[in-house]
């Protein structure tokens, strides 16, 4: 190896249609100026789930006591979560517009804007807090933002009470008029990630891997021995790891692809049709767009991310976990426990998921730290309680530290501001400079940095 080697932060695997970056490497910071330790960038991440939370079972009853059964899967992670309660979204409020709190729910979500109420094409909404900062780290990364989701959705028609199936569908936005597509096929959304946009899309590569029967990594062989061969021993071991747990993904997917049945599952009134190439059991599913994100963000393939873990209003059953009934009907509790016990599993289901993704972030390591650290993952509802459709003291989690800018390891029984004080913070950690955003105060969320 020559100490002369220079690596960009950049550099990416490079083969016929497809670029596949590298994790952070110790060598990338011989080619940035020797005065400043090379830094790794921070991603930022939304999960949505519908329907809000069982409040008895997400808020901690007495400061310091037992964790509450919702939050007890981020028990090996409660030092690096920020739970946040007594958090709104104002703007999601029914007000004149009457009924259509999950089309609001969703649409709200990381716009922060009224919707307009319509079944049409004139669909009005605002720019998400995601694409508001990926319009300015987006140029850095392969792919400016990714969009996953469980289910899927619909520009048009009317889900919710007049509003339009576009706002209960998706709560990533490009513009006020332009949701953004969200993909819920996880070989799709794995080759979108790796396809060189200079060259080529996704779907060709794909075709271009099935009719060879070969991996991604096969058309990257080559490049992979010649740069492995000018990097210290370390760094060819991280290389090493990182390859391995492509490799292990791809396969996963291949494996899940592999069903030649259109809508081989479901049709029951609560059990959603599965299209091809789509996982039945919704951990499998969940687990592996999680693991897409985290490969991602390793990568450095992009930095902004969501992931709609339900749609708003989602009628989807559980029966892997006993819950037989639809998630929309059974939010709609009255006190009745059976239903109220269905939701809190789904809740802690759900928790589940969301906990298998920090463990994920946290075993790759980067830097003197792990991903994780240089993360700000918010997992939450726009919804309180399903059953009365609050959009105030919202169930919010923010993990990660940002890159050592938030104080994590706390639970806030009440959040000194509103959601989108929250998201103005993450915003201005990203480099994004606004004086405020949405319905905000104009201050960023204080209880950030404690």
């Amino acid at each position: 190896m020559s100490m002369n080697w220079l690596i960009s932060r950049r550099t990416a695997l490079k083969g016929l249609g497809v670029a596949v970056g590298l994790p952070l490497l110790e060598q990338m910071g011989w080619a940035e100026d020797p005065k400043k330790a090379v830094r790794a960038p921070v991603r930022m991440a939304f999960m949505h789930f519908g329907m809000g939370v069982i409040a008895e079972h997400w808020k901690q009853q007495t400061k310091g006591g037992p964790l509450p059964a919702i939050l007890e899967p981020l028990k090996p992670h409660l030092a690096d979560v920020l739970v946040l309660n007594g958090l709104a979204q104002r703007s999601a409020q029914g007000g004149a517009d009457g009924a259509g709190d999950h089309a609001r729910e969703a649409g709200c979500y990381l716009t922060g804007v009224r919707l307009r109420k319509t079944s049409g094409k004139d669909i009005q909404a605002g720019i998400s807090v995601d694409q508001l900062a990926a319009q300015k780290v987006g140029a850095y990364t392969n792919l400016p933002s990714i969009e996953l989701s469980i289910e899927g959705g619909s520009g048009s028609g009317d889900c919710d009470s007049g509003y339009s199936c576009a706002y209960s569908t998706n709560i990533s936005w490009r513009s006020a008029t332009q949701p953004m597509a969200k993909e819920i096929r996880p070989k799709a959304a794995f080759m979108r990630l790796f396809a060189d946009r200079g060259q080529s899309n996704a779907a060709q590569v794909q075709a271009a891997l099935t009719a060879e029967n070969k991996s991604l990594l096969d058309l990257v062989g080559e490049e992979t021995a010649a740069i492995k061969g000018n990097l210290g021993g370390n760094d060819v071991r991280k290389v090493d790891e990182y390859l391995e747990s492509l490799r292990s993904l791809e396969s996963r997917i291949q494996k899940i692809s592999g069903r030649e049945e259109e809508g081989a599952a479901g049709g029951s009134k609560n059990q959603l049709v599965v299209p091809n190439g789509v996982p039945e059991d919704y951990a499998v599913h969940a687990k592996l767009m999680f693991d897409i994100m985290a490969l991602a963000f390793q990568a450095d393939a992009t930095r902004i991310a969501t992931f709609m873990m339900t749609n708003g209003g989602s009628g989807r059953s559980y029966p892997q976990i006993g819950v037989m009934g639809g998630h929309h009907d059974l939010s709609h509790h009255g006190a009745d426990q059976a239903k109220k016990d269905g939701i809190k599993k789904i809740n802690i289901y759900h928790m589940q998921q969301f906990a298998y993704f920090l463990d994920k972030l946290k075993s790759m390591k980067e830097g003197k730290g792990t991903v994780l650290d240089n993360c700000m993952l918010m997992y939450g509802s726009c919804i309180g309680d399903g059953d009365r459709h609050n959009h105030d003291d919202l169930p919010i989690i923010l993990a990660g530290r940002g890159g050592g800018t938030i104080a994590s390891g706390r639970i806030v029984p009440a959040a000194r501001g509103n959601l989108c004080d929250l998201y103005h913070g993450m915003l201005l950690r990203m480099g994004v400079e606004v004086p405020n955003f949405g319905d905000s105060s104009g201050k960023p969320l204080p209880d950030l940095v404690g």
